[in-house]
């Protein structure tokens, strides 16, 4: 239990710690976020509890085809932004362009190897 403790623990402070950066340099906050932090903790976590080499392979591309999806939102949601909508409407859009760009790349993605 202590062990999953950590693990929340330790993956949150590195998201609070990049949002407060960006309250002061929101480029700098930007680039701690940008930085495949949740990615690189999540093969950690896993290498740790299941150390299995075409386990963690196959979970590394797959988190190669699931972040091109997600690239979008970060030009949609400034773009609606500057144009004057609110933010909880442009995260809200930006999100549900994700949600079907997911849900696309579900649906194509066997073709490029991508195994769920």
């Amino acid at each position: 239990m202590w062990y999953l403790f950590l693990k929340a623990a330790l993956s949150g402070i590195l998201i609070a710690a990049a949002s407060e950066v960006a309250k002061r340099y929101p480029g700098f906050g930007a680039l701690i976020a940008s930085l495949p932090l949740v990615s690189v903790l999540g093969m950690i976590w896993l290498w740790r509890d299941k150390p299995d080499v075409e386990n963690m392979a196959s979970h590394v591309q797959a988190t190669f085809w699931f972040v091109l999806p997600s690239l979008p939102m970060f030009l949609i949601m400034p773009v609606l932004l500057r144009s004057g909508m609110p933010f909880w409407l442009s995260l809200a859009i930006g999100c549900v362009v994700t949600i079907a760009l997911y849900s696309a790349m579900t649906a194509i993605g066997p073709r490029f190897g991508l195994r769920m």
